[in-house]
């Protein structure tokens, strides 16, 4: 390593810097991490307790300030941190992975910026991204959605807008609401979309069930353990017939677009054969 890179890895910027933290397994904790937990003049945490084992755990002594900063206080929270960062480097840890990330930190990070204090970040685990790569299941375009709805109502509602969302979808999830939350998703989106329950990631205990929504929510209903990473396929493109696309065609023709343009674009944008549409809308017209 180059003495360029060694002097970087000891930068700690004034201002506000996020940190992602172990899921699980404390060895995928960065030397960056254990630098800044070690330098930082304060660190809010979303769990005191928790952010000091850290430390512990990494040979790591905290000659900061330690403050919480949890879902019900970092509204409050943000002016006192604000006035440290304008002086020295907060950084800003949660239990576990990345903040923000249905995690706390929303509010230090939106108030500095709008203060023109500097915000960086040192990267790190996620449970988002370590579910995708592990499920398996086709995520090259995704959607992240937090937690899923508690309230069933709410759950079956979310669902319905995923019928035809072509993206995987991420979430997470309780143990204590996984069982319902697949037999929900197996009934509104379909048994055969694929999805995947990865649980206790990073830990001894990780495991990776996959396979259709049907398959999970049987699997699922004697009871589920951990903490739960939810990934669900995106659906299947439905393939349109021409006679269904003829109205659009028609639509732009009489907005003074030539027959032929029209069919062109609207095959194009549904995926079906410009001249079947083509003939289908020169039929409808006649």
């Amino acid at each position: 390593m180059s003495a360029e890179h060694e002097d970087l890895t000891q930068i700690l910027p004034t201002g506000v810097v996020l940190a992602a933290t172990p899921l699980g397994n404390v060895a995928d904790a960065s030397p960056r991490l254990a630098h800044a937990l070690a330098a930082a003049d304060v660190i809010a945490a979303e769990d005191t307790r928790r952010t000091r084992a850290l430390a512990a755990a990494l040979g790591v002594e905290i000659t900061g300030r330690v403050v919480s900063n949890f879902d019900h206080n970092e509204d409050a929270r943000a002016r006192e941190l604000l006035d440290a960062a304008r002086a020295g480097t907060v950084l800003v840890v949660t239990d576990a992975g990345m903040p923000l990330v249905s995690d706390p930190g929303h509010s230090i990070v939106a108030a500095a910026h709008d203060a023109g204090i500097p915000v960086s970040c040192i990267p790190g685990p996620s449970a988002v991204t370590t579910a995708l790569a592990l499920s398996g299941l086709s995520v090259g375009h995704f959607i992240f959605d937090g937690f899923a709805p508690r309230k069933s109502g709410a759950r079956r509602a979310w669902l319905e807008t995923l019928v035809h969302e072509r993206r995987a979808v991420c979430c997470f999830e309780s143990p204590h609401r996984i069982a319902q939350l697949l037999e929900d998703a197996a009934d509104v989106l379909g048994v055969n979309r694929r999805a995947a329950v990865c649980r206790e990631l990073t830990k001894t205990y990780e495991e990776v069930k996959r396979g259709t929504l049907g398959e999970l929510a049987k699997w699922a209903a004697d009871g589920v353990r951990g903490e739960i990473t939810l990934v669900i396929e995106g659906g299947a493109v439905e393939q349109a017939e021409p006679e269904d696309l003829v109205g659009l065609v028609l639509d732009l023709v009489d907005g003074g677009e030539r027959m032929k343009d029209a069919a062109k674009r609207v095959a194009k944008e549904h995926g079906v054969k410009v001249g079947d549409l083509y003939d289908a809308a020169l039929s409808a017209r006649e």
